[in-house]
């Protein structure tokens, strides 16, 4: 309701995060899907140098991962720790993520 009166997709809260960072870290699709095809940005960095990607991949929401992917999510992004969505996924211990990463074409070895 709150976007189709026009709210802010890109507003941030305290910690830097966009809605569609906190609907990606609690695994709300439907939400995330519907931010997206209202424009959010998905490609927004916080603090962290984090996107919603990454969030998704260390909280586990393979659903989310997989629409972020499916709606063009960087897969080579770096945070600010020279991080990808990838090695995340490997140090947050999400196997399966790391298998669907691998099989869109994410790459080991592309940290800094």
């Amino acid at each position: 309701l709150l976007v189709e009166k026009g709210a802010e997709l890109e507003s941030k809260d305290s910690y830097g995060w966009t809605p569609l960072s906190w609907a990606a870290e609690n695994g709300r699709g439907a939400v995330v899907k519907l931010l997206v095809e209202k424009g959010a940005e998905l490609e927004f960095k916080d603090s962290h140098g984090w996107t919603p990607l990454f969030y998704a991949v260390c909280s586990g929401h393979e659903a989310v991962v997989k629409l972020l992917l499916e709606k063009g999510a960087e897969l080579e992004h770096k945070d600010n720790s020279g991080l990808t969505p990838l090695s995340r996924a490997e140090v947050c211990g999400r196997n399966a993520i790391v298998r669907r990463l691998l099989e869109k074409g994410a790459k080991f070895g592309n940290e800094t």
